[in-house]
């Protein structure tokens, strides 16, 4: 399927109104009471909703700016934010929520965890 490009109304939407929109949506497509078409119609309205926040994010970290320190005359140092390291670190929160699914741990194997992880604080 091609991809369909924003359509002018999407790309004039600000973040909250985009993500009022999106909420509106899902409490519709959770009633259950709209008809199959429609549903489908508000359910590809809504990831390009979706879409469109997540550019939105993406463009404001780029944004960012970390401060870095101070030079000598107590002016503050900045340098550009690196989205990557957040991006990484959330790549590996889900992967230790895969990893984890289905699986359930004793109490036996908590305590055993909590056991090693107090001995390697020393």
């Amino acid at each position: 399927m091609a991809k369909k490009k924003k359509t002018e109304q999407q790309q004039s939407l600000t973040f909250e109104e985009s993500l009022g929109q999106l909420q509106e949506i899902v409490s519709q497509l959770e009633e259950g009471s709209l008809g199959l078409e429609e549903a489908l119609g508000r359910y590809e309205q809504g990831t390009g909703l979706l879409k469109h926040c997540y550019s939105v994010l993406e463009s404001a970290e780029q944004k960012i700016e970390q401060l870095t320190g101070f030079n000598q005359q107590g002016e503050p140092e900045c340098e550009p934010f690196d989205a990557t390291a957040t991006h990484n670190q959330q790549e590996q929160k889900a992967g230790r929520r895969k990893q984890g699914a289905g699986k359930k741990k004793s109490d036996a194997d908590e305590i055993s965890d909590d056991a090693s992880s107090e001995r390697n604080l020393f």
